[in-house]
């Protein structure tokens, strides 16, 4: 069995750590280098009840897209639900790993698993990372569909292939307007629209649009909009990172036990639509 250093060493060297944004909070949380690891699991977020799923699967090893730390912390007592987090997977020894913009930035990182999600084609990076040659590395992604769909067939093919949850697919635009290209980028997404009207595509998939960045997008042109969960964005990122660490075992001898968490993390649980509201 490997141990947790050789672990993220090989995990760094998918999603670098110095490529994440300067305001991140990336890498290992906790867990001691030396501990060997037979058992991941991969989930969207650090929370009290993918720690518990950690736990009754025996994991070494959490790995998580969103940080459980993003501003700081001057404690880690188990008074608050991050301390609980952090004294649960000490107890239990599980280590936990954040890879969260390092991923978004990866090729292929979290839009890639998004675009495969969609069956759509990826052309290159929405926004192209600068230190990358080859020009495969940034945020978002440019895509194309194999075939013309309406807005509204597009909507229903996201609300299909990504994972169920209580908002569904919100649109803006004409339902019934051509889609051939599409931006889309995992989790929020709405400070981009300068990127995506730069990109000339005829839709933008994305998270957590806001209302006057949405209003202000479609006013500029016809561009339609299809806001998701967060959560649903980014978990096919989960599988696409597990994929890939099961290859690394295999090629290195490891016989890890690589693992999804199918647990909804989304905090919206229920919708209820306005009576005489557009379907």
């Amino acid at each position: 069995m490997p141990r947790l250093s050789e672990v993220i060493a090989a995990l760094d060297a998918l999603w670098p750590p110095a490529s994440a944004e300067d305001w991140d909070a990336v890498g290992t949380v906790c867990g001691d280098p030396d501990q060997e690891i037979s058992r991941v699991l991969f989930a969207v977020d650090p929370v009290q009840e993918i720690v518990d799923e950690a736990v009754k699967l025996d994991a070494d090893l959490l790995v998580t897209h969103h940080p459980l730390y993003l501003r700081g912390t001057t404690t880690v007592a188990a008074s608050n639900f991050k301390g609980r987090v952090v004294h649960t997977l000490i107890k239990n020894d599980i280590a936990l790993h954040v890879a969260h913009t390092n991923a978004d930035r990866a090729d292929p990182g979290v839009s890639d698993a998004l675009a495969g999600a969609l069956d759509l084609r990826v052309v290159r990076p929405l926004v192209p990372d600068p230190t990358d040659a080859d020009g495969r590395r940034g945020l978002g992604r440019v895509c194309e569909l194999d075939h013309p769909l309406t807005v509204r067939e597009f909507a229903a093919r996201a609300a299909e292939r990504l994972p169920a949850t209580a908002q569904g697919i919100r649109v803006a635009g004409d339902p019934e307007a051509l889609v051939r290209t599409v931006a889309v980028s995992g989790g929020s997404g709405d400070s981009l629209f300068a990127d995506v009207r730069a990109a000339g595509v005829d839709a933008f998939l994305t998270a957590d649009l806001r209302h006057h960045p949405a209003s202000e997008a479609r006013a500029h042109s016809p561009l339609a909009l299809l806001d998701a969960a967060h959560w649903a964005t980014e978990w096919p990122w989960c599988e696409l990172a597990a994929a890939q660490l099961d290859e690394i075992s295999d090629r290195h001898g490891w016989d890890l036990r690589v693992h999804v968490s199918k647990t909804v993390t989304d905090p919206w649980n229920s919708h209820s639509p306005s009576p005489g509201a557009p379907n």
